[in-house]
């Protein structure tokens, strides 16, 4: 209501110009008020839609108040500006509500959240029996070739000299690859949930974002609450004056002036319990968002792994395979498989560390989310 906030001049004095000097303890919210004004175009239109209710009603009783009389005119047009001044506050909080005291999707979304991490610790657990599989295939090759060494020393004419050799060999083939077409299909259901949930929880997080600049609405609804409270003041104050202040008026004037101060504070402890809320929200749904990019990075890296230990165990069966079909190629598969043993040593060993990390990741962030939804200042989970 301030001067800084109107584009029109009046002649009679705004309520918020009059008040401030008369009323020193509603000066600060005063300023406030000015100063939002610059910054919030809805305030200005309904800054400039209330100085005119207000500058006409005040007008029309100020050319009476000689006479110490109203007449019905008067008041009727003191009570058209007033219930102007409420249809302007009715439109702004009707405007800002449509942003403000909603927190749907955040119960769902967790309830899915810790489902689709239950369903990667069930693949982790699905993975830990492929890699189980993959260590048997090693140890069975480390047994063929210590019956490679054992066999090559012994002094024997026998036909099939590597017999113990091939056998361990025919073993590891017939093991084959540890990795089903039922863990790739698991893998990829796992994958794809993960990458939707990300996608849900980016749309979620641009919505609180949306919503925490909303947050602004609050300081507009409070601003306009207040100066309209404010602008009855000074309507009635001069109807009082202008009927020569009958005690019953001087009381209802006194009346509203006393809940200005108290109304201002519910406001902001609304504001202020709106903003705990949504801060709270977006911690719950940032963890999520976090835990569950971690989850996406870590079945990346998962099937990364996979994919090179299969490369590393397909090339292992196939000199299995060779050596199997030609006994004369025995030391040249023997040779081959020693020079790629390593690789797939650390090829296992690394999927079994990326296993291991990933199940760290989904239990550490499922606590996390624990606690964030326990310190949440919402009942609604």
């Amino acid at each position: 209501m301030g001067s800084q906030c109107s584009k029109n001049s009046v002649d009679v004095v705004p309520p918020a110009q009059s008040s401030s000097s008369s009323n020193p303890r509603y000066s600060a919210d005063l300023n406030s008020y000015a100063a939002a004004c610059q910054r919030d175009p809805v305030l200005q239109n309904f800054d400039s839609a209330v100085r005119e209710s207000t500058t006409r009603a005040v007008n029309t009783v100020a050319l009476e108040v000689e006479f110490h009389s109203v007449s019905l005119d008067s008041l009727r047009e003191v009570t058209g500006s007033l219930l102007d001044v409420n249809q302007e506050v009715v439109k702004v909080i009707l405007e800002c509500k449509k942003d403000i005291w909603k927190n749907p999707e955040l119960s769902s979304l967790v309830d899915e959240y810790f489902e689709n991490s239950l369903q990667i610790l069930d693949f982790c657990n699905a993975l830990e029996k492929c890699l189980k599989r993959a260590r048997d295939s090693q140890l069975i090759i480390d047994v063929a070739l210590q019956q490679y060494e054992d066999e090559t020393t012994q002094q024997t004419f026998d036909e099939r000299r590597y017999k113990k050799t091939l056998q361990e060999l025919k073993n590891f083939k017939d093991l084959g690859n540890p990795f089903s077409d039922e863990f790739f299909l698991k893998f990829q259901e796992t994958y794809d949930k993960q990458v939707t949930m990300l996608k849900k929880m980016q749309l979620r997080r641009q919505k609180l974002d949306k919503k925490a600049r909303s947050l602004k609405s609050w300081r507009t609804v409070s601003n306009v609450i207040f100066v309209s409270t404010l602008a009855a003041v000074l309507i009635f104050s001069v109807v009082a004056a202008a009927i020569a202040a009958p005690p019953v008026i001087t009381a209802l004037v006194g009346a509203l002036a006393v809940p200005i101060g108290s109304m201002g504070k519910w406001i902001n402890s609304l504001w202020k319990s709106y903003e705990t809320e949504l801060m709270g929200e977006l911690k719950v749904v940032d963890s999520m968002h976090i835990g569950t990019y971690i989850a996406v990075q870590d079945l990346d890296n998962i099937r990364i792994h996979v994919n090179r230990l299969e490369i590393e165990i397909e090339s292992l069966l196939q000199n299995a395979g060779l050596a199997l079909r030609e006994e004369d190629a025995v030391k040249i598969v023997i040779d081959e498989i020693k020079k790629k043993l390593s690789a797939f040593t650390e090829c296992l060993d690394n999927l079994a560390d990326q296993t291991a990390k990933c199940h760290r990741d989904i239990m550490k962030a499922r606590t996390v989310i624990l606690q964030r939804i326990i310190k949440h200042p919402s009942n609604s989970l």
